[in-house]
């Protein structure tokens, strides 16, 4: 038998410890939303939120920074936050991390000590979609997955910290003590040859200066590290996200909302039970098309309603997505992102997105106005 396919019914065997019980039910989803997307067995908001707000005050107290993303059964983004300070390569990672957990059953971890190990099987795990990294855990509740979560964002302190003990402790705080243990570290393989290149340092002669309030944008501390004085902070993303999901709820409906920073990179993402992947997808493309557009998505759907004739050119070979619900975030004449909502129905993905707005800039950002 292939050693490959040994390997992994070896490491299936990491989570059967127990048969797996009922999951209470304040984990997963329940009641209308789940008979919406007939699925009683995934994670719910409220549970990714906790997990991730958790992780990110043990973060806080080691003086060190996370991006952590939380996927449902099916690999659709339920909840994502980028702590400040944090670049794309945290939030690439954060979410390979957890797909690898999803599509594995495993901590991504196996992947990684199979491949020191035997530096061969990288490229095979890189085909199957794995990422070779710790940092990524199946949410386990009674030996029954409900989601997956990926962290990245920190080098490994071990055996006092890392991107995993960080999932692994926030889990245990949240579900309980049916988070099975953590897997052995293997020490890695020290390389074949002595480093000979040299390594350029690279550091702004000042740091980068803010031109907008403080409470819109990431500290000074955090600016340093991105190189970026005047970039959405995620305390201002999820206060947008939050407002958004009060104003819907009220209506009793829903929302799939992202937050973007100006380069187009994640900031904090959430999905309200009983959104499907549809939704969660039309949200992204809502913020990314309001980022490029710099304008309002509402624009180019009117514009189409009135004269479809450009409607295909600006979807094909624009990319543009061009339902509302997509607003650029303009604080004080200065973009510093987008917002896309989706899914509210008749609650309207745009009225909620300018809520969110107007709740965390006030007169500060540019909103949408309607003759």
């Amino acid at each position: 038998m292939d050693s490959r396919i040994v390997w992994w019914m070896v490491v299936g065997l990491w989570a059967s410890g127990a048969c797996a019980q009922e999951v209470p039910r304040q984990f997963v989803i329940d009641g209308e939303a789940a008979q919406k997307i007939h699925d009683f067995r995934t994670i719910n908001l409220a549970t990714a939120e906790r997990i991730t707000e958790t992780c990110q005050r043990m973060a806080v107290g080691e003086q060190v920074r996370h991006s952590i993303m939380v996927l449902d059964l099916q690999g659709a983004p339920v909840y994502f936050d980028r702590m400040d300070g944090q670049g794309y390569l945290n939030t690439f990672t954060a979410e390979m991390k957890a797909r690898t957990a999803l599509l594995t059953g495993q901590p991504s971890k196996r992947a990684m000590n199979s491949v020191i190990a035997d530096p061969a099987l990288e490229f095979e795990n890189m085909q199957l979609g794995l990422y070779s990294n710790s940092g990524g855990l199946p949410i386990l509740v009674n030996g029954q997955m409900i989601g997956a979560i990926g962290v990245g964002g920190t080098p490994p302190q071990l055996p006092r910290w890392s991107d995993e003990i960080c999932a692994y402790r926030a889990m245990r705080e949240v579900l309980g003590d049916s988070v099975p243990p953590l897997i052995e570290d293997v020490p890695p393989r020290s390389g074949p040859t002595p480093a000979i290149a040299l390594v350029p340092r690279f550091a702004p002669t000042a740091p980068p200066r803010a031109s907008l309030p403080a409470e819109f944008v990431v500290n000074a501390a955090a600016a340093a590290l991105i190189l970026d004085g005047n970039q959405l902070s995620l305390a201002a993303a999820k206060q947008v996200a939050r407002t958004c999901r009060g104003w819907v709820a009220a209506k009793r409906a829903g929302m799939s909302i992202y937050v973007l920073n100006a380069f187009g990179e994640l900031v904090h993402m959430e999905r309200m039970d009983g959104q499907t992947a549809i939704d969660v997808r039309a949200a992204l493309l809502k913020a990314q098309s309001a980022l490029k557009l710099r304008q309002p998505t509402s624009i180019r759907a009117a514009q189409f309603s009135n004269n479809p004739g450009g409607q295909p050119v600006s979807s094909v070979w624009f990319d543009f997505f061009t339902d509302p619900g997509g607003i650029p975030i303009v604080i004080d004449g200065q973009m510093i992102g987008a917002v896309g909502v989706s899914g509210s129905g008749g609650a309207g993905d745009e009225a909620c997105a300018m809520e969110g707005l107007k709740a965390t800039f006030g007169s500060h950002a540019a909103l949408p106005v309607y003759p």
